[in-house]
Formats: C-alpha cells, sequence, structure tokens
C-alpha cells in the first residue's frame, strides 16, 4: 500500500495563531514553584517546537488560557524531558505531558509521575489507545513506512515487507534503517519482539546488521539518502517521509506488509497525559480535553503534525493501514530487553 503526496489543507486564521504562537516565547516555562502565571497551564512536550506553539495558540485563543511550554531540546529530544519530570516529581512545575510517541509517557507512569484523568474527550478514541486506570491516552500519530526513490526501482520491484531488507532481492548496501535504540526505531525494535518473538526478532536485527543494511543516525537521514539517490529504499516515518515528497523528491511512501494474513505495520500515536500535582491546575484538565477534542484532531492534521488519526470516520494524511495485533503495553513491555539485546548487537 502507498501514498503519492500529502493532502493540501488549509487552516483557517493560520496567520492569526503563528502571530499567537510567536508571543508565547521561545519555550522557556515561566511558572515559578506555586506561583503560576494568572490563568495559564504548563505543558511539557516532545512536540516540535513549531507545531506546538500552533496548538497551544490555538487553545489559548478558545480559551483564554495560556500556555507555558517546555520543551525538549533537539539532541535529547523526548528522554531530556522525561527525565526532568521525573526529578520534578517530588516538585512538579508541568501540568500536563504530551508526548509525540508512547514508551517515554508509560515510563512515566510506571514511575508514579502521572495522575488519572479519563477525559471526556477520548469519546471514541479505541480502547487500545487509552490506559486503563486513566493515566494517559493516545490520539493520532504518524506509521512506519518504507520510502522508495522511484528513479531507481520501477513500481513491480518496490519492496512490500520488512523482510525485503534481508531478502537478498535487493543490495543491501542501497537500504538503510535508523539505529534500532533510540526513537521511533526502537519502538519497532520492541513491536517486532512482540509480534514476533523476542528470538526471532533479534535473528532479523542481526541479519540487517550482518547482511550490510546501512544504519544510520535517525528516520530524516533515511529520507535524505532516499530522496538524494543514494539509496534504493529505506525505513522511516511518514512525517519524515511526506517532507521528501512535498519538496519534490522522486520517491513515493510505501505500507509494509499490509493485506490479509500479513503483519500490518507499527502506529506511533501521540500520548497527553495529567502530570500528578498536589496543587493539581484546573485549566490542566481542560488542556488535555482540548488535545483529544476530534476538532484538535483535524487540526493536527491540517498543520501537518499528525497523518494518522485513530478515531473511526476521519480522514488523515495516510490511508487507513494494517496495523501490529499488540496494545501499546504490550510494545512498552518488550522495550527494555529488545534496547538491551540489540545495542549489545550494535554497540559491538
Amino acid at each position: 500500500m502507498r501514498i503519492h503526496r500529502k493532502l493540501s489543507k488549509t487552516v483557517p486564521g493560520l496567520a492569526v495563531l503563528l502571530a499567537l504562537a510567536l508571543s508565547l516565547g521561545t519555550g522557556c516555562v515561566v511558572r515559578q514553584g506555586t506561583n503560576p502565571v494568572k490563568n495559564s497551564v504548563v505543558v511539557y512536550t516532545s512536540v516540535d517546537q513549531n507545531y506546538a506553539e500552533l496548538v497551544f495558540a490555538d487553545f489559548q485563543e478558545k480559551t483564554g488560557i495560556t500556555v507555558l511550554g517546555g520543551f525538549d531540546t533537539e539532541a535529547s529530544k523526548t528522554t531530556g524531558m522525561v527525565n526532568k519530570l521525573v526529578e520534578e516529581s517530588k516538585n512538579p512545575r508541568a501540568d500536563v505531558f504530551w508526548n509525540g510517541e508512547f514508551a517515554q509517557t508509560l515510563l512515566l507512569a510506571e514511575k508514579g509521575v502521572l495522575a488519572p484523568y479519563g477525559s471526556p474527550a477520548a469519546e471514541g478514541l479505541p480502547s487500545k489507545y487509552r490506559d486503563g486506570d486513566g493515566l494517559w491516552t493516545a490520539f493520532g500519530g504518524r506509521a512506519r513506512c518504507i520510502l522508495v526513490n522511484t528513479d531507481l526501482l520501477d513500481p513491480e520491484e518496490y519492496p512490500t515487507s520488512l523482510l525485503d531488507f534481508t531478502s537478498g532481492a535487493y543490495p543491501a548496501e542501497k537500504t538503510a534503517i535508523a539505529l534500532p535504540l533510540f526513537g521511533t526505531t526502537a519502538t519497532q525494535g520492541a513491536a517486532l519482539y512482540g509480534l514476533w518473538g523476542p528470538e526471532a526478532a533479534r535473528d532479523w536485527f542481526a541479519s540487517v546488521k550482518d547482511s550490510g543494511v546501512r544504519i544510520v543516525d535517525g528516520n530524516g537521514v533515511v529520507r535524505d539518502l532516499v530522496a538524494d539517490g543514494q539509496l534504493l529504499f529505506g525505513l522511516t516515518d511518514t512525517d519524515d517521509a511526506l517532507g521528501a515528497v512535498e519538496k519534490g523528491a522522486p520517491v513515493e511512501i510505501l505500507f509494509p506488509d499490509q493485506g490479509p494474513g500479513a503483519d500490518g505495520t507499527l502506529m506511533i500515536p501521540n500520548t497527553v497525559a495529567l502530570v500528578k500535582n498536589p496543587a493539581q491546575n484546573p485549566n490542566a484538565k481542560a488542556f488535555i480535553d482540548y488535545l483529544l477534542s476530534p476538532e484538535t484532531e483535524q487540526f493536527l492534521l491540517d498543520i501537518g503534525w499528525i497523518q494518522a488519526p485513530l478515531r473511526e470516520g476521519t480522514q488523515g494524511t495516510v490511508p487507513v493501514l494494517d496495523t501490529y495485533p499488540l496494545d501499546l503495553e504490550e510494545i512498552y513491555g518488550h522495550l527494555e530487553r529488545s534496547k538491551e539485546e540489540l545495542s549489545e548487537l550494535y554497540l559491538q
């Protein structure tokens, strides 16, 4: 299954929202101790700042509540913010954590950093994307995909499965994945441990390494190498892949392992959670309700932060996909072992 281009949509009032976003500042958290800025909410997020600030501005415009954002640096994406939340847990500064993925959110739940909140706005989201104790809720996100250079391969030659990376049908050095110890490729590893079993998944990653598949620093690097014609294809995420499509690169986005009897592909949803705080800010629940609403899901699609909504009936940038038959807890449950074993394999 493939997608040729991103749907083009117009976001009403985008110029107004951009101006509002700029007024929110550069991401420094203004809240000090127990004296927050009047009528505000502090949101720590791993989401790219240019997207997050549009959302903060939209929320502020609709509610009058000021969002004080705390952002990760690119070098410590997600993990830096998670470490900060753990360090601050005895004296929390954040009210809400909005994560562009899910594994680190589940880690915070495990560490007791989050508080339960079952948002009424989560109605319509599948139960597999909602924590049974209300500690987090997942919503729209991105999907794992294979980006192909169309100048180098004809359609009848396109890969259709992750197994094509190790099948011998393609020169391995002309394909690539990101190092599977960080980000969504690490999550992919944990998911395959759950889907195929630990031994089979580790064997596949060993075959990837031994066959000469290029191991690069991130999904964006995979995209750039495919777009530049240095690779036939590579494994990446829809947000990175669509960046190449929008720049007019000779590429096509494919979704592996689709159809009857196939494994499906991995979906990486966003998650949002209430941070445990003795002095709970009522604006925190208002922000979570806003973020989980169908209207905001559509807004996130329109601005390009997400490509795959989780609500049925919402049209995304990508088609409706066959996805892994695993819930988020199952994937997270394999993460520690998969990262440990893949570290031994790839850092030798």
